[in-house]
């Protein structure tokens, strides 16, 4: 029976893992965050996997605050990078596969097509340097696979869907702006692809490859339009107004444009992955 460690399970993509578990049978999961494993303290780490000794562990604990870490930079990097590290000193001996989830952030704003992996990464912000951090964390183990994604959203937790649903109700308009592209990615979509590679590795349909990969939805848009597209989804009656990114000043810098290329992780792992638009709905259904 493989064991599969799944920490920062309480966040989105903890929790769409946790309910996609109950579709794989003969498998051991154990589902951790910081109440029972604070990976940020590296002896509970090497003694907690030491005692547990999984086959798969799946890193979703993250430092998220991203324009709180422009004034917080040590306190992002501690979970981002250091705790990373942690993990990777507890497994360094063993064949534990590792996957870690980072972010578009890391490829800043040098793109102006869908960014491969092999593109040079240009951080731009306290949180993007933290995860890029953490990704080098990750790949010092020779088992890591680190995957980057975009514009997570899900039924639980906090994030973009849930606040423009909100305000959608509150008022009669919404600034939201237009000169970021980028593409969301459902969590749940993301839980699957993990899962369909954790099981296909281990049931020899493919080989495991470590390194980096790139995993968002399909397809591109603007904030804009996402938050146009979930209004409209939804039946609700708020404008949505494009505003230029300088209109809305924020404390950290977010990339201008960071649709990733997902031809990798599609052909080494044989995945289709869902269009952003069909995720959306999906969602939306799922929290109504």
């Amino acid at each position: 029976m493989a064991g599969i460690l799944i920490t920062g399970a309480n966040g989105q993509l903890g929790n769409e893992l946790r309910e996609i578990s109950k579709q794989y049978y003969g498998y051991d999961f154990v589902f951790t965050d910081i109440d029972t494993l604070d990976i940020s303290d590296a002896s509970a780490t090497r003694n907690f996997i030491e005692n547990l000794k999984p086959d798969w562990i799946v890193n979703c604990a993250a430092y998220n605050l991203v324009d709180k870490a422009e004034s917080e930079p040590d306190a992002a990097m501690r979970i981002n990078s250091t705790a990373v590290k942690n993990i990777t000193d507890a497994i360094n001996s063993t064949s534990c596969r590792f996957i870690h989830i980072s972010t578009d952030y890391v490829y800043g704003s040098k793109c102006n097509v869908p960014c491969s992996e092999e593109v040079t990464s240009d951080p731009e912000s306290a949180y993007a340097l933290s995860k890029l951090s953490g990704e080098q964390m990750a790949l010092i183990h020779p088992f890591s696979m680190v995957i980057r994604t975009s514009w997570l959203y899900s039924s639980y937790g906090a994030n973009f869907v849930k606040t423009m649903l909100k305000y959608g109700r509150e008022r009669e308009s919404l600034k939201v702006v237009f000169d970021q592209t980028g593409t969301p990615t459902y969590a749940a979509d993301l839980a699957d692809a993990i899962m369909k590679i954790i099981s296909g590795v281990i049931r020899n349909q493919f080989a495991f490859k470590p390194g980096i990969y790139n995993y968002s939805n399909e397809g591109v848009c603007t904030w804009f339009d996402f938050a146009t597209e979930i209004i409209k989804e939804s039946g609700l009656n708020c404008r949505v107004l494009p505003v230029l990114s300088k209109d809305f000043p924020q404390a950290a810098k977010r990339p201008s444009y960071s649709v990733m290329d997902k031809t990798k992780i599609k052909e080494n792992y044989n995945l289709e992955i869902p269009h952003w638009r069909t995720s959306m709905v999906k969602c939306l259904e799922k929290i109504k």
